[in-house]
């Protein structure tokens, strides 16, 4: 059971994974009266299917079992996510290596105009990024149409591309400018 396909049956009986059988039965009964298909008004056939699933699950010691290390796996990936999520230096990073990877183009454009590409496996390399965090820069960039896939398969900058990759380094120029002019100034 991959994260994708995994189905939190504690979240679908709304109970907590320290619940015992009885509120499990309990809450059970009061969701299935309420989304069972028969119900006129609020039912729901694939949130009952989820019930009796999660009921079944957690209702049965040897199968809780099983599950709760599962659920344990899962909890601690969307954990992890949400610190990823929280974490503001990540996004900073991601930032210079998209600067990095559309400079690397840049360069590669401006060097070769008749053969501007480059192949996944060497921007992996240039900008030492690994290859299952490339991808996402990648789709980032092609999708903000700043990179393009060439017909022989090779990655290139676009003209949207250099503009970006020259307002970057302005921008990084302004504020060096800056930052050294409030050191002399400070030191002065």
């Amino acid at each position: 059971m991959t994260a994708t396909e995994f189905i939190d049956y504690y979240e679908v009986l709304e109970i907590s994974p320290n619940a015992n059988i009885d509120t499990i039965d309990r809450v059970f009964r009061f969701l299935a009266q309420r989304y069972h298909p028969d119900h006129a008004v609020t039912g729901d056939h694939n949130k009952f299917s989820d019930l009796v699933k999660a009921h079944e699950t957690l209702r049965d010691p040897e199968k809780r079992a099983k599950y709760d290390i599962a659920h344990s796996k899962y909890s601690e990936q969307r954990w992890r996510l949400s610190e990823e999520a929280g974490d503001k230096g990540g996004f900073e990073l991601d930032t210079i290596v998209q600067d990095r990877l559309l400079s690397i183009l840049y360069v590669k454009r401006r060097r070769d105009m008749r053969n501007p590409g480059i192949g996944n496996l060497a921007l992996e390399r240039l900008s030492g990024c690994p290859p299952e965090h490339i991808e996402f820069h990648l789709w980032y960039l092609k999708e903000k149409g700043w990179i393009t896939r060439m017909e022989d398969g090779l990655l290139s900058i676009t003209v949207s591309g250099i503009d970006q990759a020259n307002m970057s380094r302005s921008s990084t120029a302004t504020s060096k400018l800056l930052t050294d002019q409030h050191t002399k100034m400070a030191d002065a």
